[in-house]
C-alpha cells in the first residue's frame, strides 16, 4: 500500500471488459513528507477519488482483487481517499 495524490486522469473509450464503469486516474507517488518520490502512473480507481485527492493505492495482485469482478488486469488501484496523515 502507497500514498499517492490524483494529477490528471485517462480517458479510454475502449478498454478490458471488467473495467467498465471504473475511471482511471493518473497517480503520482508520495513519501512520508508528502513529496513526490516516484513516476506518475495509471491507477483504476474504486472510490470516487478526483484530481487533487490525496489516497492511498495497492499493487500488484492486491489491485486486480480491488475489482469487481476481481483479478482484471491493473497494476495500481485506488482503495481509499485520504482525510489526514500524522508521521511523528
Amino acid at each position: 500500500m502507497y500514498l499517492a495524490r490524483v494529477i490528471g486522469t485517462a480517458v479510454c473509450t475502449i478498454k478490458y471488459e471488467g473495467l467498465g464503469g471504473y475511471r482511471l486516474l493518473i497517480v503520482e507517488p508520495l513519501d512520508d513528507a508528502g513529496e513526490p518520490c516516484g513516476d506518475p502512473h495509471v491507477a483504476v480507481d474504486v472510490t470516487q477519488a478526483g484530481p487533487g485527492d490525496h489516497v492511498f493505492c495497492v499493487g500488484s495482485r492486491e489491485a486486480a482483487l480491488a475489482c469487481e469482478p476481481t483479478f482484471v488486469p491493473v497494476d495500481a488501484a485506488i482503495v481509499g481517499i485520504v482525510d489526514e496523515v500524522h508521521c511523528p
